[in-house]
């Protein structure tokens, strides 16, 4: 069976998914979903809804998931050392905070990949089309993502939810088939000619199928065009690791595709477009003002009409008289009405609570998965297992094949999301830290942070929860310890040099203030001579 056949035949069981989520686009987006018949480059005259508060309630609810789910400043997982190996003796304790800060480099790394692409901007449309039409496909090339719409694939699923089998449908243009495809098959098709040129009557675009399956626990692919398999275009990858993302907003057991945040209000949200329809044709009619003129009145319809402000024309005013419908006071049931609606679609789609600031901060972003997870009953969870793992997994195959990060030990190194309630990238580390600190502080005293705590491993493992890379910034123990050695005996010899300055500078041991000291200092063994009093000579030394 072709691929082309298995689009078509997977096709019958996804009409009423695709029916529905037709019907919530057109109350919402309506450009998000247009049908299977309708996707062509061309332009298409969309009809807007008479009501904002669906596609203000689609925008929100999409902005916030993806707040919650990648970040802009923040990780949204952080690798981490099994704790296995640690008690096995794999690595010694003392090296954790190593390799803290060199998994801090490698997330850091895959971080800045993702804010120089254009990843967040092709989620937050998958985002909308989850809310939409509760289902989307997204594609994880070399050259970034790719999203597919529910009107451009199909798939199957096991028992338990597991994708088996999708098949994705495009248009593109002929030329870029002339070097994938045989000339052969183009002419059988009627594409081109025995020379080489295309007939007049080809059409400019042409179905592109890609079947995707499960095979022996790998993913593998293809391109077929003409039920020709292009041989360039054949893939594969580990389960674990597979390009092939379809999300889901809400799973239902037993069916293949989810259902929609729209779907769950489609009630409100009709009864909000029909009351709304009527307020603003009843509001237009009811500002409508006509004038008449009485018919045996000398004054013509023409000339009132024609006439400008503040003319002056002839004619009785008693003959003049204005139309209003006047039913403006009937209206404040339905205006009571649109405003519980939107109260309630308001809540549902979060949008009471929106913040407005230039910068996020990490406490907004968990209370925005709190929100989340309290208000829509476990999505965030579901969005984790179908999205951010096999992505994180995805994004780290690629780069440990390029080369920009290092070949990480499965069995040693695990990835593990942390942007849930609980956790929020090792920002929630340094928190645990901060706190830790404290409460030692607190129950034991300041000195016991000193004598207990290692600040060298606090340091490092503060630096690793913060993401910055200590090289050449922060000196190691050794280094200090050099260093406090060194002033230590700096310290002693200018202490030494003081105390032989005092020394010296003691009558003692000054030669004009201690004879003995200069009889020593100028080679005399024995005692100085007394000096004569005054009025005496010096008798002459004896003889030995």
């Amino acid at each position: 069976m072709t691929a082309k056949q298995r689009y078509d035949a997977l096709a019958t069981d996804r009409s009423h998914f695709l029916r529905i989520a037709e019907e919530a686009a057109k109350l919402t987006l309506p450009h998000l979903v247009r049908g299977e018949g309708e996707y062509t480059k061309g332009a298409h005259n969309l009809t807007t809804p008479w009501q904002s508060v669906g596609a203000k309630g689609v925008v929100t609810l999409a902005s916030k998931l993806m707040l919650a789910l990648v970040p802009p400043q923040t990780s949204f997982f952080k690798l981490q050392l099994d704790d296995s190996a640690l008690s096995e003796g794999a690595f010694p304790p003392e090296m954790r905070s190593e390799l803290d800060l060199s998994f801090a480099k490698i997330e850091r790394t895959i971080l800045e990949s993702i804010a120089a692409s254009s990843d967040r901007v092709v989620i937050h449309q998958a985002l909308k089309h989850l809310v939409v039409a509760g289902n989307v496909l997204i594609f994880m090339g070399r050259a970034g993502l790719k999203m597919f719409p529910l009107n451009r694939y199909v798939l199957e699923r096991d028992g338990n939810g597991n994708v088996i089998e999708i098949v994705t449908k495009e248009r593109i243009s002929h030329k870029l088939l002339e070097q994938e495809v045989p000339p052969e098959i183009l002419q059988y098709k009627g594409i081109i000619d025995v020379t080489g040129s295309e007939t007049p009557d080809t059409e400019k675009e042409c179905d592109v199928y890609t079947h995707v399956k499960r095979e022996n626990n790998r993913i593998v692919w293809y391109q077929e065009v003409y039920d020709y398999i292009i041989p360039a275009s054949k893939g594969k990858a580990p389960i674990a690791a597979t390009p092939w993302l379809p999300l889901r907003f809400n799973t239902v057991d037993g069916e293949a595709y989810g259902r929609g945040r729209v779907e769950e209000f489609m009630g409100d949200l009709k009864s909000l477009e029909a009351l709304s329809q009527a307020l603003v044709e009843g509001s237009a009619a009811a500002a409508k003002v006509v004038f008449t003129v009485s018919p045996s009145s000398t004054t013509k319809p023409q000339t009132l009409a024609s006439a400008g402000n503040g003319a002056i024309i002839q004619g009785r005013p008693d003959d003049i008289g204005v139309v209003q419908v006047g039913k403006t006071a009937d209206f404040s049931t339905a205006y009571q009405m649109v405003s519980q609606i939107g109260q309630r679609l308001s809540e549902a789609f979060l949008i009471l609570n929106v913040r407005q600031s230039e910068r996020t901060t990490a406490e907004e972003v968990r209370m925005t998965q709190m929100e989340l997870d309290q208000q829509l009953g476990g999505l965030y969870s579901l969005l984790t297992t179908e999205f951010l793992v096999p992505y994180l997994n995805r994004k780290l195959n690629v780069f440990q094949k390029t080369g920009e990060i290092p070949k990480l030990p499965p069995k040693l190194v695990k990835p593990t999301i942390v942007a849930g309630v609980n956790a929020l990238g090792r920002g929630q580390d340094r928190e645990s830290i901060g706190q830790f600190l404290t409460m030692i502080a607190q129950t034991m005293g300041p000195e016991a942070i000193t004598t207990f705590i290692d600040p060298e491993e606090v340091i490092k493992r503060l630096a690793a929860a913060q993401g910055i890379d200590v090289l050449n910034l922060v000196r190691s123990m050794k280094e200090v310890q050099a260093e406090r050695q060194q002033a230590q005996q700096m310290q002693m010899q200018v202490e030494q040099q003081k105390i032989q300055a005092q020394q010296m500078s003691a009558p003692i041991n000054d030669p004009s203030k201690n004879p003995a000291l200069a009889e020593q200092l100028g080679g005399n063994k024995g005692p100085s001579p007394t000096p004569p009093r005054q009025g005496e000579t010096a008798s002459p030394a004896e003889p030995s």
